[in-house]
C-alpha cells in the first residue's frame, strides 16, 4: 500500500498545484475585471492589462491541453515568461537597473500566491467571493511594483 500512495504521491500534488494555480488566476483575473477602466492611461493600469492578458493566456493554453499534460504546460510558462522577460530587459537603460526591476517583479509574483493561497486554495466558479481580496492590501499587475 505504501508503494501506492507514492505511485499517486507526484500527480495529486501536480493535480493540488495546478487546481490552485487555477483559482489564483481566476481571483487575479477577477480583481482585475473589478477595476478595469481606472486610469487606463497610466503606465500601472497598462501593466495591469499586459499582466491579466498573459495570465489569461496561460491559463487557457492549459486548459486545451489533456488534463495529464497541464501541469506540465503550467510548468514550463515561467521559464518563457523569464525568458520574455530578460529579453525585453536587456533593452532597457542600464541606469534603470533592469535586472533589480525584473527580479522584484518576480518575487511580488511570487508572494502574491502565497498570500492567495489560504483564501483561494481551492478551485470555484463564484468569482464574487474573491471581493476580499481588496481588504488584505494586495496590488496586481506585472512590472509597476518598485521599492
Amino acid at each position: 500500500m505504501c508503494g501506492e500512495l507514492e505511485d499517486d504521491g507526484p500527480a495529486a500534488l501536480e493535480d493540488h498545484l495546478y487546481t490552485a494555480f487555477l483559482a489564483h488566476a481566476r481571483a487575479l483575473l477577477a480583481e482585475q475585471a473589478r477595476n478595469a477602466g481606472q486610469d487606463q492611461d497610466t503606465a500601472a493600469a497598462y501593466a495591469d492589462k499586459l499582466f491579466g492578458d498573459a495570465l489569461m493566456r496561460a491559463r487557457s493554453d492549459c486548459e486545451a491541453r489533456d488534463p495529464e499534460l497541464r501541469y506540465q504546460t503550467l510548468a514550463v510558462q515561467p521559464l518563457v515568461f523569464a525568458r520574455l522577460a530578460g529579453f525585453l530587459a536587456s533593452h532597457l537603460s542600464l541606469g534603470e537597473d533592469p535586472l533589480r526591476r525584473v527580479m522584484e517583479a518576480m518575487m511580488h509574483g511570487y508572494a502574491e500566491a502565497e498570500h492567495l493561497e489560504p483564501e483561494h486554495g481551492h478551485d470555484h466558479d463564484d468569482e464574487d467571493e474573491h471581493d476580499h481580496d481588496h481588504a488584505h492590501g494586495h496590488s496586481h499587475g506585472g512590472g509597476h511594483h518598485h521599492h
